[in-house]
């Protein structure tokens, strides 16, 4: 299934909080959604659940309208908001059990995939609590299964994993790879950006209602390595970076690394270390390593850099809100 977002407008008063948004991801996919509070994740995944309008602009399930079709597409996404309800009075399986209804389950079908459900998400357990006395951990769980019961090929969700402790964020990364290696397609907002990493394939990156990247995650950080070329290099073939900490004579080490026919560029850093960028493989840049002790520097580090999606997002994003 492709989701397609295309052209997405939305305005409340003078504020655009949503400004022309197009990207699109498919099934198998887990992109992270991100951008500074303030950004427009949240109004544009109201938009793709159908629980918000736009101005203009559309989303598209494999080609099926959320403006004019939404009942259609209620079928095709599993919503998970970014907190549970506080209902006091109702319990675990009862409000699992309403939204199985209101998808039309009926008898041993839904026994059976509520059952299935609640084994994926480990709430057999938790079945009788009642929904207000759950941690945050719990209720992102029964949030989760609420999204699952109708089987849905794609989840959209709202900071799944915020207010977590360490073992639940791990415990919810965990099912979102099995769900994604069943083909659902997953976009998650999120401002753990390091997690995101670990777990997406791409990334959405918006700041003040605009799109500033989109795509896979390799294709956005290749990108990025690219720009962060020396001038003189953008034609050359791939390089690699490295950081070389160095207790004194920062000037002497980096007109030595310029004599090297292997580095392209040397620069020194604010903190006074080396950013080289090196022709070559890891073994040349154990070979540089071995010169460079040999020549008598105080090297006291010496690391590849690699740039991650917490850069990425840094470089681009000013932290701006509307």
């Amino acid at each position: 299934m492709e989701i397609k977002i295309q052209n997405l407008v939305r305005t409340f008063g003078s504020t655009r909080a949503v400004d022309n948004i197009s990207f699109s991801f498919n099934s198998g996919d887990i992109f992270g959604f991100i951008g500074p509070n303030g950004a427009g994740k949240t109004t544009t995944i109201r938009i793709m659940a159908t629980l918000d309008q736009p101005d203009s602009g559309d989303v598209f399930y494999d080609g099926v309208s959320a403006v004019n079709d939404p009942d259609q597409v209620r079928r095709l996404i599993g919503y998970m908001p970014d907190s549970l309800p506080e209902y006091r009075d109702i319990q675990v399986w009862e409000y699992l059990d309403f939204f199985a209804r209101t998808f039309g389950l009926k008898g041993e079908k839904r026994t059976r995939t509520l059952a299935e459900i609640e084994e994926f998400t480990s709430l057999g357990g938790i079945r009788y609590k009642y929904l207000a006395s759950l941690s945050k951990g719990m209720k992102q769980r029964v949030s989760l299964a609420r999204s699952l019961i109708h089987n849905p090929p794609v989840l959209v969700m709202d900071e799944p994993a915020a207010g977590l402790d360490p073992r639940a964020r791990l415990e919810l990364r965990a099912l979102l790879k099995i769900l994604s290696q069943q083909g659902k397609a997953i976009l998650l907002s999120s401002h753990i950006l390091s997690e995101l990493q670990d777990i997406c394939n791409g990334a959405v990156i918006i700041e003040k209602g605009r799109l500033l990247s989109a795509g896979k995650l390799n294709e956005l950080l290749r990108n990025q390595n690219a720009e962060n070329r020396p001038a003189d290099a953008v034609a050359e073939p791939e390089f690699l970076v490295v950081i070389i900490e160095c207790r004194e004579q920062p000037d002497a080490l980096r007109v030595r690394l310029l004599e090297h026919p292997m580095i392209r560029e040397a620069r020194i850093g604010g903190n006074g270390h080396i950013e080289a960028f090196v022709d070559g493989d890891d073994q040349e840049i154990s070979k540089l390593m071995a010169l460079l002790l040999s020549d008598g520097f105080p090297i006291t580090g010496f690391r590849r850099q690699e740039l991650g999606l917490e850069e990425l997002f840094m470089k681009i994003t000013t932290g701006g809100v509307q």
